[in-house]
């Protein structure tokens, strides 16, 4: 069963904001992060940067990473993760694994 537009909306947002609060505690003093409009956009020193967003269409969230490209991710309610729909990787550990190397600090999204 996929979720419906208000459960989709308020799952993403809940992600997206926690995400943010979770970075800019850990690393703030490392890199820029910004949440407006549903769209994260993390700013590393080096210029690379990292854009999170909900697709409503998709129901998904989007990431555009400098290390790794586009990757699109659907709601599994079983585990409450956000996976890949390439393979199944959540994106939690994916974004906290780059972050990590991009920093050299450690960040936990999960």
């Amino acid at each position: 069963m996929t979720m419906d537009e208000s459960d989709f909306e308020a799952t993403a947002d809940d992600t997206l904001d926690r995400f943010m609060e979770t970075i800019d505690e850990a690393l703030g003093d490392r890199l820029e992060v910004d949440l407006e409009g549903g769209i994260l956009t993390i700013r590393l020193d080096d210029g690379g940067q990292y854009v999170i967003n909900k697709h409503a269409p998709n129901r998904q969230i989007w990431l555009s990473s400098p290390v790794s490209g586009a990757h699109h991710f659907d709601y599994d309610a079983g585990t409450g993760r956000w996976l890949s729909t390439r393979g199944g990787g959540a994106l939690a550990d994916l974004l906290a694994a780059e972050l990590t190397a991009a920093t050299g600090s450690g960040v936990d999204l999960a």
